[in-house]
């Protein structure tokens, strides 16, 4: 179901390719048009082809399986990197045009252009504005959607060949009832949380880049590290709470290979990694700056507790996916 999702708003992700391409073919090479009807077609294929086959598990042909699932994933990864690239292109493209000259950024953008006339590649119709605007603000559902496909294939490709062990296969009936126990008051808190966050983000972003004066921008920045604050603490604490509560479950450990399971520990922990190498150098950057404000300090411990939030909830995730069911 995700997967079609980020699916559809990858197609119109191309069709607004498209569209802000071909308002201007004559000044550009054709492969600009042709990619995103390319990647749409692989995008039907693909989705239609992990919706169908997504749980076979083949035992015939194992090396031309294997071969065309790693030929798919390698695929999926570079739509990835060219999705990334071409998103960071657009955002510096829309930095040089704030702070450049309307002529240096007319020659900047000849380079590439097959045309020696800039004009003609000038976007200025209304509608050619929409095509681009669109397919700028879908990149990151076409990113996750190379994301997910590449997940699910990799699974698919450890699975080639595999003998289920059934003695450890579990099958658990999960029923979800909203006031049983305590389901409520955590759906109640996180609902509380999501939307008091969404209003802190909105009032800083509304402050820092609307006001000129220096004190509202630090009256919203201490606002924004003093929330974050609070919720990582609550968050280290629940964690460390969930996995003291492990250790009085008598419920056994899963050791059993599951390609799934260990994919899904291995890009949790690949993802961390991001979050730790931006707390880190931003511990680095405040112990090195002068002076030390209070803002320094609300950052310092905005970024330790990061580290330490991310190390609870890791650890809590993972004892979580090994433990046997009820």
């Amino acid at each position: 179901g995700g997967l079609i999702l980020f699916a559809i708003f990858s197609l119109v992700m191309d069709v607004f390719k498209i569209g802000y391409y071909s308002s201007f073919y004559s000044c550009l090479s054709a492969i600009k048009i042709i990619y995103p009807i390319v990647q749409a077609i692989f995008v039907v294929v693909q989705t239609y082809f992990l919706w169908v086959s997504a749980k076979d598990c083949i035992h015939v042909h194992l090396n031309v399986t294997r071969c065309g699932l790693m030929l798919t994933l390698t695929t999926n990864l570079a739509v990835w990197m060219s999705a990334v690239t071409d998103e960071s292109v657009h955002k510096a493209h829309s930095k040089l045009k704030k702070n450049m000259t309307e002529e240096i950024f007319r020659w900047l953008l000849k380079v590439g252009m097959r045309s020696s006339s800039v004009e003609e590649c000038n976007c200025n119709s209304q509608i050619c504005q929409i095509f681009k605007n669109g397919y700028f603000w879908l990149y990151p559902f076409n990113i996750e959607y190379s994301l997910f496909a590449s997940a699910m294939v990799y699974v698919m490709w450890k699975n080639v060949g595999r003998f289920i062990d059934h003695h450890s296969h579990h099958i658990q009936c999960l029923k979800f009832r909203l006031f049983r126990r305590t389901f409520f008051v955590g759906i109640m808190l996180g609902l509380i949380i999501l939307v008091s966050g969404l209003g802190v983000l909105i009032l800083y972003e509304v402050q820092v880049n609307s006001s000129t004066e220096s004190s509202k921008k630090s009256q919203a920045l201490t606002m924004y590290y003093v929330f974050n604050i609070v919720c990582l603490s609550l968050m280290s604490l629940v964690c460390i709470g969930g996995s003291v509560i492990y250790r009085f479950d008598k419920r056994d450990m899963d050791r059993h290979k599951n390609p799934t399971r260990t994919l899904d520990v291995a890009l949790l922990m690949g993802a961390a990694l991001g979050q730790y190498a931006i707390s880190y150098y931003s511990i680095v950057a405040i112990v090195a700056s002068v002076p030390r404000d209070t803002i320094s300090a609300l950052n310092l411990t905005y970024a330790l507790l990061m580290i330490a939030q991310h190390t609870f909830q890791n650890i809590f995730i993972i004892e979580g996916l090994h433990r046997q069911p009820p």
